[in-house]
């Protein structure tokens, strides 16, 4: 009679594949993503890929999840500094950890045009920036900031050219009211 088989006690065994996933499209896009090169990279089997996540979709969603919990932007206004010069700064700090964590970030954001499960990740990344504005103006004009500085950052990574701080501090405070 054979042995029944060991089952391995591996409580991280979840995260070290959202991980791989954020791997494996950040070297080789959403197109590269599959089980079984998640598992791959996360040096597990390919059913504890689909025992964790039963769809593509789901491990999409974990995967763009923690890149919105990992750039949760902290607006702290440092002394003397305005608004939009907090602002404008937000995606140079972004840019600045690293033109592929953006390019990642942002590959997971747009891939809810196409996936609808994630779509409810996307807006909840936009409604975290919207609230994260709460204190300093209102609901209005802050969705319309989070819509410059998502535009500039997609235009800074497009077109391959430095981030202009300056030039975006200039465009916010247009959109912003008189202080």
């Amino acid at each position: 009679m054979a042995a029944a088989p060991v089952r391995r006690y591996d409580p991280g065994r979840r995260q070290r594949i959202v991980d791989a996933a954020i791997r494996v499209v950040g070297a080789k896009g959403i197109a590269g993503l599959s089980h079984r090169s998640v598992a791959a990279e996360a040096d597990v089997p390919l059913g504890s890929t689909t025992y964790h996540f039963k769809t593509l979709d789901d491990l999409l969603v974990a995967a763009l999840r923690q890149a919105n919990e990992a750039y949760a932007p902290e607006l702290v206004l440092r002394p003397g500094e305005d608004l939009a010069g907090a602002l404008a700064r937000l995606p140079g700090e972004l840019l600045g950890a690293g033109r592929g964590r953006a390019e990642l970030e942002y590959e997971l954001y747009l891939e809810a045009l196409r996936r609808p499960a994630l779509r409810p990740v996307a807006a909840e990344w936009c409604e975290a920036v919207v609230d994260a504005l709460a204190d300093h103006t209102d609901p209005v004009t802050a969705r319309a900031l989070v819509a410059l500085l998502d535009g500039l950052t997609l235009q800074t990574l497009l077109t391959d050219t430095p981030y202009d701080e300056r030039s975006a501090r200039a465009l916010l405070t247009r959109l912003l009211p008189p202080a």
